[in-house]
């Protein structure tokens, strides 16, 4: 029995998304409401996240328990900041069962070992404060890094992000971006059709996604206009758009 479980809405082609940091399942309604339109769309808490937040796993980990869960045959996968960078760890571990790709957000990790370990080091001390003031308190201070600065005020969408601190705090702990590896050198292994997409106000992540672009065979790049990191909350209908038209095509 999987330690992850999917949950199913509308209808078509099977696209599964993965939420990210602090998010679970039922986060980006809009943006999944969209898609699911013309789309089945295939959800699930990420380990330390909502229903999965006893779930401790590594980055690799963590996508081999999401691979067990896909549904037969190549599918479409997307993901959002940390999803985007469980998505990348799964068309390289599990190139045959993914046929495209779509990464918001993602990045290929740290190059520089000191300043893999130093990011390591200021997750480790995040992951700890967590422990010290609790998830409510926690996501206060998250959301309220400039990169969050356009998010919408939307009720439904903070409740659904994850209340449980050991969850996020095992979660940076084991999977956050100081222990990734760097990626570059095998983005050219990728088969999957791929989209990297960032919000045009996201300087680093767009630099990271055209980077993507470039090293992965035949992907796409494009660019969200006025959205930020979380493009898919703070411009929801031009980012659903965007995937749609690549599943689509």
């Amino acid at each position: 029995m999987s330690l992850l479980s999917v949950q199913r809405e509308g209808a078509g082609p099977a696209f599964v998304w993965l939420h990210g940091f602090t998010q679970t399942r039922a986060s980006a309604h809009q943006f999944r409401s969209i898609l699911a339109g013309a789309n089945e769309l295939l959800t699930l808490d990420l380990p330390g996240h909502g229903s999965a937040h006893e779930v401790e796993a590594t980055l690799e980990e963590t996508a081999d328990l999401v691979a067990e869960v896909l549904p037969d045959g190549p599918v479409a996968l997307g993901g959002y900041s940390f999803g985007a960078r469980v998505a990348l760890h799964i068309a390289l571990r599990h190139p045959e069962r993914i046929k495209r790709l779509v990464l918001i957000g993602a990045t290929r990790g740290i190059k520089n070992e000191a300043e893999r370990a130093e990011r390591r080091a200021r997750d480790e001390a995040l992951a700890q404060r967590i422990l010290e003031i609790g998830a409510s308190a926690f996501l206060d201070e998250w959301l309220a890094q400039p990169m969050f600065a356009a998010l919408p005020v939307d009720p439904l969408e903070r409740a659904a992000r994850s209340s449980y601190a050991q969850g996020l705090s095992n979660s940076l702990r084991l999977a956050g971006t100081g222990t990734q590896a760097w990626l570059q050198p095998v983005l050219a292994t990728i088969g999957s059709t791929t989209l990297a997409l960032a919000g045009a106000n996201d300087h680093k992540f767009s630099a990271e996604a055209k980077a993507i672009q470039l090293g992965v065979p035949g992907a796409t790049f494009q660019l969200i206009d006025g959205a930020g990191h979380a493009a898919q909350l703070e411009q929801p209908e031009r980012t659903a758009a965007m995937v749609a038209d690549f599943l689509a095509s």
